[in-house]
């Protein structure tokens, strides 16, 4: 007598199920590296906005060292400050953005730190291009910008804006200080920029080759005057004796 062995066949929905299953287990390995940022406000114009940034470490024997920042335009590298690092490390300003860095993160530690922004520019976002150097000398390069929605092998860190928030206004620069030279021990007037004294102080005596040149053209004044004086007595004494000698010729006739 043959028995009939039941088939266990599997229904469409769980079979759909168990694929499904299998392809998050195929996502859920290890993720690629990179480099991101987020903001307390992300908002177009926003101020004194704190950026995060995190940069997974992607070395197996060496620990992230430092980072340098390209910073978006709109953003000057004096705007900024930091607000908290990995202990001992620093923030210094470059030409175009800033590095931060220190002794070498332990190896496999990812590097976190966050600045303050005196003021977001007013753009839709904001792209930190970032390099990451290992205590290895190795460095990953966090540089490429992705177009039209096609993926990129190194992302940038990218940070969304929305719309700046009504009555939001772009803050002026601060004007750089006018050029001054300092006053002499003497106590004359401190030049500005412009050459005017400040006010409440007196001009400077003129240069003593302008002083010079007045005496000159006063002792030559006074000259003149006496010159004029003695052509006068002299003048006057000719005209006397003149008189004087017609005199004496007179009287010798008369004898």
């Amino acid at each position: 007598m043959n028995r009939s062995h039941p088939r266990h066949e599997l229904s469409r929905p769980a079979f759909t199920a168990v694929c499904a299953l299998v392809v998050v287990g195929v996502a859920a390995g290890p993720a690629a590296a990179h480099a991101g940022v987020t903001a307390s406000d992300p908002r177009a114009l926003a101020e004194n906005v704190t950026l995060s940034f995190t940069s997974e470490a992607e070395s197996d024997t060496a620990g992230i060292a430092e980072l340098r920042v390209v910073l978006p335009k709109g953003i000057a590298p004096d705007a900024v400050t930091l607000k908290d690092a990995p202990e001992e490390w620093k923030l210094t300003a470059t030409p175009e953005g800033y590095t931060i860095g220190g002794p070498a993160l332990a190896t496999g530690t990812d590097a976190e730190y966050s600045i303050t922004v005196r003021q977001l520019p007013d753009e839709r976002s904001l792209v930190f291009k970032t390099l990451e150097t290992y205590s290895d000398g190795k460095i990953s390069r966090w540089i490429e910008v992705p177009t039209d929605g096609e993926k990129v092998d190194n992302p940038a860190p990218v940070l969304e804006l929305r719309a700046a928030a009504p009555g939001a206004e772009l803050i002026a620069p601060s004007p750089s200080p006018s050029p001054t030279v300092d006053a002499p021990a003497t106590g004359t007037a401190t030049a500005t920029a412009s050459g005017v004294p400040s006010p409440g102080q007196s001009a400077a005596p003129p240069p003593p080759a302008a002083s010079a040149s007045a005496q000159a053209a006063g002792a030559e004044e006074a000259g003149s005057g006496t010159g004029a004086t003695a052509g006068v007595v002299a003048a006057v004494l000719l005209l006397a004796a003149a008189g004087t000698f017609g005199w004496v010729r007179r009287s010798r006739g008369r004898v």
